[in-house]
């Protein structure tokens, strides 16, 4: 008997793979969380029935959340992230050695929890001394951090249940108040096909509290459309000023020196839902 899992990414169009093994099933205090593991895309994280990471395709969501913002600020030392307890985008910042500190603040501990057992790969910088783990809610632990970091990365789940406060206005600008003088955010925005309206909201609502706001893209096929959009607001540095040359090669499959201003032309349909 052949067993599918499959995505409804909306109401008539989803995503198929066949599975092989389940590792996981488990209902959390906050999310359904399930750990499978697929023929295509081998083990699989799965939160409220959507795909968050792949042992073959998460190298692309996590260099692209960390690297661009990492490479646009001069200097960033202490660093956050929002969500992302799978630990993809930890293991990126630690190939920054000028971080002195990464906090990671996921409100779900089961998520790291079985990422450390069963994603080992992503989650292997985790107990990293740079590192800290925090389980508990990124939206409190923003306003409790005034003017502390050089960069906050918000890695959500899309806007349902425990991330749907990590999609609004009062949320972007309590990362503004977290951020130093010359900090940078950036947060995972979806993708342009499904949810347009929603890459339009964030885009009015980032630019409403940052003089400097950027979207980019990057291919993520097992996310919905495998289109997906970033955004990131600037108190003072433009990633398109970033001089290219300058940018050190670091250990990655996706991201390169190239791609960091590349990703940043975006289809014009895409372009159109984020003029001002």
């Amino acid at each position: 008997m052949e067993l599918w899992y499959t995505e409804k990414q909306t109401d008539t169009f989803g995503i198929t793979a066949k599975i092989t093994k389940t590792y996981v099933h488990e209902q959390t205090e906050f999310q359904q969380l399930d750990v499978i593991e697929t023929e295509q895309f081998g083990t699989m994280l799965v939160l409220d029935g959507m795909v968050m990471t792949t042992v073959k395709d998460e190298f692309v969501y996590h260099e692209m959340v960390a690297h661009p913002v990492l490479f646009t600020h001069p200097h960033p030392e202490h660093v956050l992230v929002v969500g992302g307890g799978d630990g993809g985008v930890i293991r990126e910042i630690m190939k920054h050695p000028g971080v002195k500190k990464a906090v990671l603040v996921d409100i779900d501990g089961k998520v790291i929890e079985y990422s450390k057992k069963y994603l080992p790969s992503i989650a292997g910088e985790l107990d990293n001394p740079r590192v800290e783990v925090l389980v508990g809610d990124g939206f409190m632990h923003i306003h409790d951090h005034k003017h502390t970091y050089d960069v906050i990365m918000v890695d959500s789940t899309e806007p349902v249940g425990p991330a749907v406060n990590l999609f609004t206005r009062g949320f972007y600008q309590g990362i503004y108040e977290a951020l130093k003088d010359d900090g940078i955010f950036v947060a995972q925005t979806d993708n342009p096909w499904f949810k347009a309206d929603l890459i339009q909201t964030v885009n009015r609502d980032v630019k409403e509290v940052f003089p400097i706001v950027r979207v980019y893209c990057a291919n993520i096929p097992t996310y919905p459309s495998g289109l997906w959009t970033f955004t990131m607001g600037s108190k003072k540095y433009d990633p398109l000023e970033v001089d290219e040359t300058a940018i050190p090669e670091i250990e990655t499959n996706y991201y390169t020196p190239r791609l960091h201003k590349a990703a940043f032309v975006l289809p014009r349909f895409v372009e159109n839902l984020v003029k001002s």
